[in-house]
């Protein structure tokens, strides 16, 4: 080599590292262990045994104490939540939590439940029963959801972030938000966000509501219509119902599962808004069909199809046979909603909080007053005059 070659080579800038591809990146992170997937559910089962044990104790321990009347209106997602929030202090400070959140299936335990809920949804009640509830449920969710969706934007908020909220504010709160997650592919923190909205802003409406029912004066129906069509989620629709009376429960468990029916329907258009509007590049061709299937949130078929049977079998059977064996389905569903709340406590970040910042709780703030004023002038015009 002469002395110019040599001084060429010595100038020269190093070489660039090998590029490390995403596929190796992967790979480097560690799989968790099955040992560690079964602590995990393991954990997450304990503190489901203990939801179940504090909400049918509780109450009781609670008789004629001046806190009675708030302990027969709590429901299981609170007692769920709490209970996963303090487990995620506990593991993380013993740096345990990162290692076991392989079991906490969140995602799993709430497609379970959502699909159960269906058996529940009897269609031909809803169809020759509820009309006014049906006619209240599409506009009220075409209402809420297109503010949702638009101030959402207004603020900036990310397009996979306002459709769980808009879904979730204007249906049926966790389950919605779910069934859009799988439709849009958020990430499981937005998914948690939206989840803590929900019970942010559905607690003390179970206890408002029913007040503002009656310092209004709205009779049984339009104040059943509102609590159905306002809490979003369908625990708490019990519960708020229940305390303003027990036809005012009827009209709004009848609105409530006549909103929850709509999951699919709304799954199915952010399927496809998403894939042919929101990620499609420009000049790239057209979405196929098969690609849209892809990504549809298939569980949505199991919650719609778990409707079809059991409505079919109620038909079938006695209505004391049907109800018995709907409250074993039901009771299975519970179980598996109070799983999936207390992972959403143990997977709760303060960080994703502050990452979101104020944003989408103003969003969602704002969403549940616009329910509350639509849905308000929507249960007087169509139940002013509807007879339990």
């Amino acid at each position: 080599m002469s002395d110019t070659e040599a001084r060429q080579a010595d100038s020269a800038p190093p070489a660039d590292p090998p590029v490390r591809s995403e596929t190796a990146a992967l790979q480097a992170i560690p799989r968790p262990t099955a040992a560690q997937i079964a602590a995990g559910l393991a954990v997450v089962l304990v503190l489901g045994a203990l939801t179940r044990f504090f909400e049918t104790h509780v109450p009781r321990w609670a008789v004629d104490t001046p806190f009675q009347w708030v302990a027969k209106s709590i429901e299981y997602p609170v007692y769920a939540i709490a209970l996963g929030l303090l487990g995620n202090v506990l593991l993380t400070k013993l740096s345990l939590r990162e290692r076991l959140s392989a079991g906490f299936r969140t995602e799993f335990f709430i497609k379970t439940g959502v699909v159960l809920l269906g058996a529940s949804i009897n269609l031909r009640i809803l169809v020759t029963a509820a009309g006014p509830s049906i006619l209240q449920a599409l506009l009220l969710i075409t209402a809420v959801f297109g503010f949702t969706w638009w101030f959402g934007g207004r603020l900036g908020l990310d397009d996979k972030l306002r459709a769980l909220l808009s879904s979730a504010v204007s249906i049926c709160g966790v389950s919605a938000a779910i069934a859009a997650a799988g439709a849009v592919q958020a990430r499981r923190e937005q998914i948690a966000y939206a989840a803590s909205l929900v019970i942010i802003f559905a607690l003390p409406s179970i206890f408002l509501l029913p007040w503002l029912a009656g310092a209004l004066g709205l009779s049984d129906a339009v104040a059943g219509a509102w609590i159905g069509g306002n809490i979003d989620t369908t625990a708490a629709v019990a519960a708020s119902g229940a305390i303003a009376g027990e036809q005012t429960l009827q009209i709004a468990t009848i609105v409530k599962t006549t909103q929850n029916a709509l999951i699919g329907l709304v799954a199915i258009a952010l399927t496809a808004y998403f894939t042919l509007r929101v990620e499609r590049t420009p000049g790239a061709a057209r979405p196929s069909a098969r690609q849209i299937w892809d990504r549809f949130p298939k569980f949505v078929l199991g919650f719609v199809g778990a409707s079809v049977i059991g409505t079919i079998y109620l038909a079938s059977v006695d209505k004391k046979t049907g109800s018995a064996h709907i409250a074993i389905v039901n009771d299975l569903r519970t179980w598996f909603l109070i799983l999936a709340f207390v992972s959403i406590g143990l997977e709760f970040s303060l960080r994703g909080l502050r990452e979101a910042g104020w944003r989408p709780f103003v969003v969602f703030g704002s969403a549940v007053v616009v329910n509350l004023l639509v849905g308000l002038g929507l249960s007087v015009l169509l139940f002013r005059d509807f007879s339990v």
